[in-house]
């Protein structure tokens, strides 16, 4: 998409909760308004996924397959995660184990990482546990470095209209995304390995290199 002489990145946001009601959800509806003008931002969701399990025939459900379709055609990932026993969701672990499988929609995929949670931290482990999942050889993503995005007690972060309601948050995010433009330009100039990056994904197996 083109806004004058200004070519619009997209990217494609994954709400990492099958919870019907998320304030992750919220955090990403508001990041598509807020960079509307920036960025065209589509949300996706992981809870229509069913659980992961291997078959001979190395098939993934159509939804995982459109997903992987959707990432694979976006400049860029945006994942909002929350925190589970110190830990990423078993939802979001269940949605990257079946778009790394017989997939790898996200090789050299630049993704940002951001996270809400009712208590104070803000997810703070849970985005830890993401990137290195997402550093796994299946994966293989390019998580933009040296930054977290931390939304603590997420319930009273928003008002009725799902805006954040503190300014200097507001102020973080859009540091924060203008930096991820920024990551997104420069990862696009390191491609040179992208056939054998997605064969070593492709071809990688734990049995063999137990």
């Amino acid at each position: 998409m083109f806004k004058g002489d200004f070519q619009m990145n997209k990217f494609i946001a994954i709400v990492g909760s099958n919870a019907d009601k998320s304030t992750n959800r919220t955090l990403l509806q508001f990041i598509k308004r807020h960079f509307a003008d920036q960025a065209e931002i589509e949300l996706v969701e992981i809870k229509d996924l069913p659980v992961f399990a291997k078959n001979s025939e190395r098939t993934i459900p159509l939804y995982a397959t459109q997903l992987a379709n959707k990432i694979a055609e976006s400049d860029g990932v945006i994942i909002s995660t929350p925190e589970y026993d110190h830990s990423v969701p078993a939802a979001l672990l269940n949605a990257l184990a079946w778009l790394s499988y017989g997939v790898h929609p996200f090789v050299n995929k630049p993704v940002m990482i951001t996270g809400a949670s009712y208590g104070s931290l803000g997810s703070s482990r849970a985005q830890a546990h993401l990137r290195q999942v997402l550093d796994s050889p299946e994966l293989m993503a390019r998580v933009m470095p040296s930054s977290e995005y931390l939304l603590g007690h997420s319930l009273e972060a928003f008002d009725d209209e799902g805006n954040l309601k503190d300014p200097e948050k507001v102020k973080l995010l859009e540091g924060l995304f203008a930096d991820f433009e920024a990551f997104v330009r420069i990862t696009a100039q390191l491609n040179n390995t992208q056939t054998q990056d997605e064969a070593i994904a492709n071809d990688f197996s734990w049995e063999e290199n137990k």
